[in-house]
């Protein structure tokens, strides 16, 4: 179990260093595996891992290159270039 949690903090920060480097396949890549490997060994993927990749194209999330963020009364909106929105609460 450790091991699986370990592996995905790694590859999470694979996705995001090939992301800011220009490399989208190569992150996209890293967060299949991370996302295989959590359903795989039942680990729940951490807040920030969800928050930064879009669930329909497994894009890893730059604000400003891939993303647009915006605020509304009491959540966040997401939209990935793919068209697909996420929605987080806030306070």
């Amino acid at each position: 179990m450790r091991f699986a949690e370990e592996r995905i903090e790694r590859l999470h920060a694979l996705a995001r260093d090939a992301a800011r480097g220009g490399e989208a396949d190569r992150a996209r890549e890293y967060v299949r595996l991370a996302r295989r490997l959590s359903e795989r060994n039942r680990v729940r993927l951490p807040r920030e891992f969800r928050r930064f990749t879009c669930d329909a194209c497994d894009s890893y999330l730059i604000p400003g290159r891939n993303a647009r963020v915006r605020t509304r009364d009491g959540h966040v909106v997401v939209t990935c270039d793919c068209g697909e929105q996420a929605r987080y609460p806030y306070e």
